[in-house]
């Protein structure tokens, strides 16, 4: 079913989809799919790409490959808020009129990147990886970028500010489609999958297509990071939260998945026993190093296992993986089998099972 064009590269999913490569400046990923629905009323996107004039370039002319223009969109409805979907959404928006969707959660994300201080994101995140044990050579180019003004220019310091709430269970307003809200907390707080409850275009069977933006990929295990906001001490448990939606999603029996990087794919539901399997041998492999001694999240990601040694690891991406090393012990506090350990810099060990009684 899927074609592709030269050039641009524009997929047609059949049924009225299709989907953009739009690039992502500088990053492995390579590109986000963009997906484009066509409705009674226009056609609506689903998530918009980076904001870079060669993104912006590459989503215009693949709208134009199709027979229509960015002056033409209905309506954006966005996954989630990270600047990869959501970064041409005002753009989009200032071209077209069309009006922008996202969960009330990840809104709350947006406005409150946009209120926040130049610095403050900078000083919170030094804040922060100090809380959970990064050496000070780690600390110095937060604190460096700080004092230049730095913060002004971070990704999604501007993001465009939705103005409609894709409320969980609802149909979404796409004339003549049906499209429904499934809520997919875990990537990030208000991440959403959109359900298209619509015969497959070429009679495959199951429960219509899945749109999953991050949410679930074919290839790739998706970040799983902390919620942050500044000012909210609530202790969150975003991989619970990530495995209660991966179960949902699978319980859906959709034909065919449409995420928002790598390619289409079958068989949602094998994928989501691969990435339970996966966290779960996860924690499994973080309890063990937690047995032999109290770590500090920054000490635990250092003894993970990524795709990579921890020396070659980008700096950014350290925090990253600090961060995901964080969402999965707080998994395991939740469960009962490990225990926070007054700092500062806090700590984490395991928690002995108790000894069955002997019968």
């Amino acid at each position: 079913m899927t074609q592709v064009t030269r050039g641009t590269r524009v997929a047609d999913h059949g049924g009225g989809v299709h989907a953009i490569e739009v690039p992502i400046p500088d990053n492995p990923l390579g590109h986000t799919l963009v997906y484009v629905v066509d409705t009674d009323r226009g056609p609506v996107l689903v998530d918009t790409g980076w904001d870079d004039p060669a993104s912006w370039d590459t989503l215009t002319d693949g709208l134009r490959r199709l027979g229509t223009d960015v002056a033409d969109i209905h309506g954006v409805v966005l996954t989630h808020h990270h600047p990869d979907h959501h970064g041409l959404s005002g753009r989009v928006r200032e071209a077209s009129g069309a009006w922008l969707a996202m969960h009330a959660a990840d809104t709350a994300v947006v406005r409150r990147t946009r209120e926040a201080e130049p610095g403050a994101w900078l000083a919170y995140l030094t804040e922060k990886l100090t809380a959970v044990g990064a050496p000070e050579d780690h600390l110095a180019p937060l604190r460096a970028a700080r004092a230049r003004g730095s913060g002004r220019s971070l990704p999604g310091m501007r993001a465009a500010l939705p103005d409609r709430e894709i409320v969980p269970g609802d149909l979404l307003p796409l004339p003549g489609r049906r499209l429904r809200a499934i809520w997919t907390p875990g990537h990030t707080p208000g991440h959403v999958c959109l359900h298209l409850e619509e015969r497959h275009p070429s009679g495959r069977p199951g429960h219509g297509r899945l749109f999953s933006g991050d949410h679930l990929l074919p290839g790739i295990t998706p970040h799983i990071g902390l919620y942050e906001d500044p000012d909210d001490a609530t202790v969150t448990d975003p991989l619970g939260d990530y495995v209660s939606s991966l179960e949902r999603v699978g319980r859906l029996g959709v034909a065919e998945v449409l995420p928002a990087h790598q390619h289409v794919f079958t068989d949602a539901a094998g994928r989501v026993r691969e990435l339970l399997a996966h966290h779960e041998s996860r924690l499994a492999d973080l309890l063990s190093l937690l047995a032999a001694e109290p770590l500090t999240p920054w000490q635990l990601a250092v003894r993970m296992e990524w795709n990579r040694p921890w020396s070659e690891i980008p700096y950014g991406s350290r925090n990253i993986a600090v961060s995901e090393a964080e969402a999965h012990v707080r998994r395991l506090v939740k469960l009962g089998r490990a225990e926070g350990v007054p700092g500062p810099p806090l700590s984490y060990r395991a928690v002995e099972s108790p000894t069955p009684p002997v019968p």
